[in-house]
């Protein structure tokens, strides 16, 4: 395993936890603190592990970070 893919692991775990913890803003600075650090992760993890695994660890922060996704989702669509 490369050290791109261990720290999207790692990226991942962080943002279970940080779903657990409660929040007073819907858990909305976290989501983009998590943004903020997933795009940079996104790109290394892409350059390392090529365009398929790329993919697939961008499938899954999606599914981490649904709901972020959904609006800006709705948001394009208008």
């Amino acid at each position: 395993m490369s050290l791109s893919l261990a720290v999207a692991f790692c990226w991942f775990i962080a943002a279970n936890v940080a779903a657990l913890i409660p929040s007073r803003d819907n858990h909305w600075s976290r989501a983009y603190m998590l943004i903020a650090t997933g795009i940079p992760l996104l790109g290394w993890v892409t350059w390392e592990n090529g365009p398929i695994i790329g993919l697939l660890v961008l499938f899954g922060a999606m599914s981490v970070l649904r709901w972020p996704v959904y609006f800006l989702w709705k948001r394009i669509r208008g």
